[in-house]
Formats: C-alpha cells, structure tokens, sequence
C-alpha cells in the first residue's frame, strides 16, 4: 500500500471514528435530558433545608473546651477515653439527654 492510499484510509476511518462519537454523544445527551425532565439528577444548586442546631451532649474532662454533640464521627478525644476504658455516658454535659444505647 502506498503513503498516499494510507493517509485515504487514515482519514477514512478518522472521518467514521468521529461520525460515531457524534453519534453517541448525541444518544448520551438525549438520555441525560430525559433524565432531567423527569427530574431524576439531584441539582448541586439545590437550596437544602435548614438543620436544627445540635446542641453538644458530651465533653472532654481534660479539656472543657472540646466538645461533641453525639453525632457523625467520634473526635480523637473520645475514642481516646473509650480505648482506655471509659463510658460516653461519664462524659454527658449536666442537662444533656441520657444516651439510649449503652452498648456504643
């Protein structure tokens, strides 16, 4: 095969390659604006609603100032004290609810 008939082949299979990637770009977008008419993609944009505050249940004895409201991930503090032995409830702010479950 020559350079000449190779460059023709070359822009060939170009010209298809690019021809099915329209193609399925345009399939990929369809299916996406379906999507979203039907309301099924979640918007970053989206105004979420407005959490009570949490007011904190538990706090270090070493360090007053460090304190947890019993929610998401334990601080190093406490894992720290139930590594050594300790209970959550030994670290309950007066006035605080009482923990439900003993075995956390």
């Amino acid at each position: 095969m020559s350079t000449d008939e190779l460059w023709d082949l070359h822009k060939k299979v170009d010209s298809t390659l690019a021809d099915k990637l329209q193609a399925e770009k345009a399939k990929i977008e369809e299916r996406l604006r379906r999507i979203k008419s039907v309301g099924g993609v979640v918007s970053r944009n989206r105004v979420r609603r407005p959490y009570p505050p949490v007011p904190p249940k538990y706090k270090n004895p070493k360090n007053p100032t460090e304190i947890w409201s019993g929610r998401g991930k334990q601080p190093l503090w406490v894992r720290e004290q139930l590594e050594a032995g300790k209970n959550l409830n030994q670290f309950l702010i007066a006035g605080s609810p009482r923990r439900s479950c003993a075995a956390r």
